[in-house]
């Protein structure tokens, strides 16, 4: 397919976010499954219920489209994904994995901040305001997701993880 003006890229941008969204919901239960911090470990599936959420969201933007939103992989998120599976495999003590687990999860949450800016700016000018407001909605989610991130980073998990010295 050609993409030779904005709103098709506009459409190819959404199905990269709907593809990465999709890995996430995989990723998700196993990160939170090897957090040893009960606060992580809520984070990681609290924000699972956030990402099916944001799926739905895309789903009612392709639906207003009269697209559909698969048939494009996310190949960034693909590597984002398998770097966390293999961090996952290493033998680190609890409290190192779960930085370790914070570090993964921001690098994911920071790539869909990106995106989401930018076909959140997309849709603005192509005058789908409607669009934009979800958009701008899963935008906020990632960027509360990680401050959250960083909050527990920041006052308990480096902390412990670097007593693990």
């Amino acid at each position: 397919m050609e993409i030779d003006n904005l709103r098709k890229l506009y459409v190819e941008e959404l199905k990269d976010l709907h593809s990465a969204e999709r890995q996430i919901l995989q990723a998700l239960p196993k990160m939170a499954k090897k957090a040893s911090n009960p606060q992580l470990k809520a984070a990681f599936e609290q924000h699972l219920e956030v990402t099916r959420m944001q799926v739905e969201r895309l789903d009612k933007i392709f639906e207003r489209m009269g697209k559909k939103g698969t048939g494009k992989k996310c190949k960034a998120m693909e590597g984002l994904v398998e770097e966390g599976k293999e961090m996952m495999e290493e033998d680190m003590a609890p409290e190192v994995m779960d930085a370790a687990l914070i570090a993964a999860a921001q690098r994911v949450e920071h790539y869909e901040m990106a995106g989401y800016g930018t076909v959140r700016t997309y849709a603005r000018v192509l005058g789908e305001d409607q669009d934009a407001k979800l958009l701008q909605q899963t935008l906020d989610e990632e960027g509360e997701a990680d401050k959250l991130l960083t909050k527990l980073a920041e006052s308990s998990i480096n902390v412990e993880a670097a007593a693990e010295v």
